[in-house]
């Protein structure tokens, strides 16, 4: 069951909304299923067409007294008197009657301090029902006695209320939240969504464009530029006294309101972890670094693999480790790895092979959610992954290569179950679930990248004899898991892999013992894809090192580093644009 508090100015605009067909025809039979005094109430929704304007007029008339009666003492207007509740049971629910509904309202008007029970001086207010899963609640928030309610924190405590609610009536208990969730947009937000042809709200937009760009970034300066170079107008929010900026809005081209003014947003609300200063903490956790001149230029989707290995690592142990003694510190090192954690998916999905960037958008945009807890992120901890990830927007053309990609993927996968279980065990429901719904897509995104590497290998497996003999190495190797490794439809492709190895110089028992360390093998569906990638990427590194050690020995030169290129963002191009401080 959810309740959404707002408030607003218009009496009479929210009753003909409520009492009216809808923005697409989808109320049915509108009627009063509650109120502050039902006897002697106008009431529209029963009332012969030719009256029902003016029973509108009458009922707003006779909610607004105390307001008006407010005014006129004060002399003044009362500010956004209308106070508006929708409720609405989850998918799935039972049905609700009417009188379930009246008690629900009743219940809700109490606990957010409208109309507590019996106080015969509370606020004015009626419930109206016109569809099956919700009714809307309406108050003019001035009581009889002329005080405004008691209602501070109204939206937490409906939410507290509807919890006790769903419990009694057997409806499904939905998780409460945590306050770090961004804002949804409005219903007003999404009729003019509609209207305009756009499939996201203005606000919806906004966040998931500057929630890439963040990830994209180096520093703040570079972060107002790039959106500004979107074409996203920027507004800042200047200190009185020291002219740096301490805030900033941002608004969508092209969305305006009636005035033909641009409609701002403040980062803060369109994602908490948007703010200038959470944003600010986030940019400064990062290690900028220079390739050295005459080095070989490194695969930046192996190096992020092997970073996030060592996420995977610290956030799957379990909070009562020996290795950590304090469960505080360690909780905000795991907050800060899955926000870094984001970022990288950020900036996977505009890097990695064509044809599965749709679907790490989506699951970059699902572990939004995931990034944001009560628990305060440690940055600094998350740097290494933070600038690994970064870095793959950087050496262009690098997330093409498939095997590369998918090792980083199938690592991805693994450091997504750690981060859920570890947002399970802490009661963080929503991220959980946000968790959840971006495995989902991160899987279908690795197999898409896998599976044509795979089968390339497949392809190219060694002779029988050869298998036969690296089977033997397996099972001497791994002796727990290798009856799962060789019973896996990838064996041949792993097979292929462990030549490979041997080729460039490491013995297959040793690669295979190193690979099986570098993350358990318990919990993988299919072991020999894990050791697959690891050891694809133990060869790469070896030949590399070969290369780079061979180049040493002739005293060749080589070509220096060319500087890092712009980041890639969702469009545009860098634009100059300082707003550090007023000029």
């Amino acid at each position: 069951m959810v309740p959404d508090v707002s408030t607003g100015s218009r009496t009479r605009g929210l009753l003909s909304y409520l009492f009216g067909p809808g923005r697409r025809d989808e109320h049915t039979d509108p009627h009063i299923v509650a109120a502050f005094a039902m006897p002697g109430l106008p009431d529209p929704s029963r009332a012969p067409l030719d009256q029902h304007h003016q029973l509108l007029d009458q009922l707003a008339d006779y909610l607004d007294q105390p307001a008006r009666a407010r005014e006129r003492r004060l002399g003044a207007t009362v500010p956004q008197h209308v106070w508006h509740c929708p409720v609405r049971t989850a998918p799935g629910d039972r049905y609700l009657t009417d009188a379930e509904w009246a008690e629900v309202a009743r219940r809700i008007v109490h606990a957010t301090g409208i109309a507590p029970d019996g106080d015969d001086k509370g606020c004015r207010w009626i419930a109206v029902r016109h569809a099956d899963d919700h009714i809307h609640i309406m108050a003019t928030s001035v009581r009889e006695d002329g005080r405004r309610p008691r209602n501070k924190r109204d939206g937490q405590r409906a939410q507290a209320e509807c919890r006790k609610i769903e419990k009694e009536l057997g409806l499904r208990q939905l998780n409460s939240g945590d306050h770090t969730a961004a804002p949804m947009p409005t219903s007003a937000e999404q009729a003019k969504a509609q209207r305009t042809g756009h499939q996201q709200t203005a606000k919806e937009w906004l966040q998931e464009q500057a929630q890439a760009v963040a990830s994209a970034v180096r520093d703040e300066q570079e972060y107002f530029s790039t959106l500004t170079a979107l074409g996203i107008q920027v507004r800042y929010r200047i200190g009185p006294e020291s002219g740096d900026v301490i805030g900033y809005s941002l608004a969508r081209p092209g969305d305006v309101n009636a005035q033909g003014e641009p409609v701002y947003f403040g980062g803060s609300k369109l994602s908490p972890d948007l703010s200038i200063n959470r944003l600010r903490e986030r940019l400064a956790a990062q290690q900028p670094t220079t390739p050295a001149r005459g080095t070989v230029e490194p695969d930046r989707w192996r190096q992020a693999e092997t970073t996030l290995r060592e996420t995977a690592r610290f956030v799957y142990q379990d909070q009562h480790h020996p290795d950590v003694p304090d469960v505080d510190a360690f909780d905000t090192v795991v907050q800060a790895q899955a926000a870094a954690f984001g970022e990288l998916l950020h900036t996977a999905a505009l890097t990695a092979p064509a044809h599965t960037r749709a679907e790490l958008r989506a699951a970059a945009i699902a572990f939004n959610r995931a990034t944001r807890s009560k628990v305060r992120a440690e940055h600094q901890q998350a740097a290494a992954l933070r600038t690994a990830a970064k870095q793959l927007l950087h050496t262009a053309g690098s997330g093409e290569d498939g095997a590369t990609a998918a090792a980083l993927l199938s690592t991805a996968v693994f450091v997504v179950i750690a981060i859920a279980r570890w947002h399970q065990t802490r009661g963080h429901q929503q991220q959980a679930h946000a968790a959840q719904e971006s495995l989902v897509h991160l899987r279908t995104a690795y197999r898409q990248t896998a599976e044509p590497v795979i089968a390339d290998l497949t392809r190219r497996t060694p002779t029988p004899k050869t298998t036969d003999r690296l089977a033997a190495q397996v099972q001497a190797a791994v002796p727990d898991h290798a009856q799962r490794i060789l019973a896996d439809p990838s064996w041949p492709a792993l097979a292929t892999a462990l030549a490979q190895a041997e080729s460039s110089g490491q013995p297959p028992r040793r690669a295979l013992t190193e690979a099986a360390q570098q993350r358990e093998l318990t919990t993988a569906d299919r072991p020999a894809e894990v050791l697959l990638w690891r050891l694809r990427n133990a060869t790469s590194d070896r030949i590399d090192q070969r290369t780079q050690a061979a180049r040493a020995r002739t005293g060749s030169r080589t070509t220096p580093t060319p500087a890092p290129t712009t980041p890639t963002v969702p469009t545009g191009t860098r634009a100059a644009n300082d707003p550090t401080r007023r000029r």
